[in-house]
């Protein structure tokens, strides 16, 4: 959901490069806490400030502080509520039937999203370790906003400023859609087993 980001982008984009990276960092956080904010969208917005690669260096940087903090902060969250048994037995049930039930699942939840909230799940799956989640998970934001500023960078140094920046948009859309493409048709293929289980 982009309204909220845009809010965000709103308060702290006039005020250059600091705000750009407040706004990111509390995006982030937004993400991993709320709901989604199409972070993705929101990190190549902030690079076209400054298509450079100390600035991409700094956005990574801010943007797997804000991962961290938005993981961690639920994680403590849930850990101090008294979660039901019957949904801790649905999550760990439905992890348990995706491509892999351990914290592996972290790292690829970043190209296939599956799991949201990811903190929540860290905390309920008693077999997850908190250290290795939070591994997989900054190891797999890493690579995937590594490879979109990357390719931003990319299109900024070969094309002109408009072009560059339409690249920059196609490309960082069309892979939310892969994204999403693939983390439903895994969705799809696994649900059956869930009801089976569940019978």
């Amino acid at each position: 959901m982009l309204d909220i980001g845009e809010a965000v982008y709103g308060i702290f984009g006039p005020y250059g490069a600091i705000g750009l990276l407040i706004c990111i960092f509390l995006i982030f956080i937004i993400d991993a806490l709320i709901f989604p904010t199409l972070p993705e969208v929101f990190t190549v917005i902030a690079y076209m400030y400054n298509p450079s690669p100390e600035w991409a260096l700094a956005i990574l940087f801010t943007l797997l502080l804000g991962e961290l903090v938005g993981m961690t902060t639920l994680y403590l969250i849930v850990e101090r509520i008294s979660v039901p048994k019957r949904v801790s037995s649905i999550a760990t049930r439905y992890i348990n039937f995706l491509i892999v039930g351990d914290e592996r699942l972290l790292f690829i939840n970043r190209f296939a999203p599956m799991v949201p909230f990811c903190g929540a799940f860290v905390s309920i799956i008693d077999s997850w370790s908190y250290r290795r989640a939070l591994v997989f998970l900054l190891s797999g934001a890493l690579l995937k906003y590594s490879l979109i500023l990357a390719m931003s960078g990319f299109f900024f140094r070969f094309f002109s400023g408009p072009e560059a920046q339409l690249y920059t948009m196609v490309f960082v859309f069309s892979f939310i859609a892969l994204s999403f493409i693939y983390s439903s048709y895994r969705k799809r293929k696994y649900r059956p087993a869930c009801r089976l289980d569940a019978d």
